[in-house]
């Protein structure tokens, strides 16, 4: 079975996300989104909000499942049997980030990454441009799945209110 993972923060994930797993899921058998645990930030949604938020997003999807890990992505593929790290790029920037990574995770275990351009109308999107823009009351409809937007737009109030 050809396993590949997409790991990232996801907080929240945003329409440019969803693309990558679905385009993702025409092209392996499974797909994993793996949200990834840093302990020393503190995101706008917990680690499992955003695994639930990711799991309603892709559950059209029969073939991709949530998943999170602590440490390198590199260490869940070798406990999982995964094959390859599927990552959206949005930029050249995104690449200088992402080659030494993928060089440098290929030396050390021998797993692949493959890049997916995304597309031009999701180029723009970012997680934390779009938690700005809908802090500061900018309309992000279009740049979430529904159930992720009415979340963001909850959880923006709550920290208002908390203020």
């Amino acid at each position: 079975m050809t396993r590949v993972v997409c790991p990232g923060s996801y907080d929240p994930p945003t329409n440019g996300h969803l693309d990558v797993f679905e385009r993702a899921s025409r092209l392996f058998e499974e797909v994993v989104v793996l949200v990834g645990v840093n302990k020393s930030k503190k995101g706008l949604f917990t680690v499992e909000e955003r695994i639930e938020l990711l799991a309603s997003a892709v559950g059209h999807l029969g073939n991709v499942r949530v998943d999170s890990w602590y440490g390198l992505t590199v260490d869940y593929c070798a406990e999982h049997g995964v094959q390859a790290i599927v990552k959206g790029l949005r930029t050249a920037t995104d690449f200088d980030y992402e080659l030494p990574m993928a060089q440098m995770n290929q030396q050390l275990t021998g797993v692949e990454t493959l890049f997916v351009p995304t597309r031009p109308g999701y180029s723009h999107l970012s997680s934390s441009l779009v938690k700005e823009v809908a802090a500061f009351g900018g309309e992000v409809v279009d740049m979430l799945p529904p159930e992720v937007h009415k979340r963001l737009l909850v959880r923006l109030a709550e920290q208002r209110d908390k203020g």
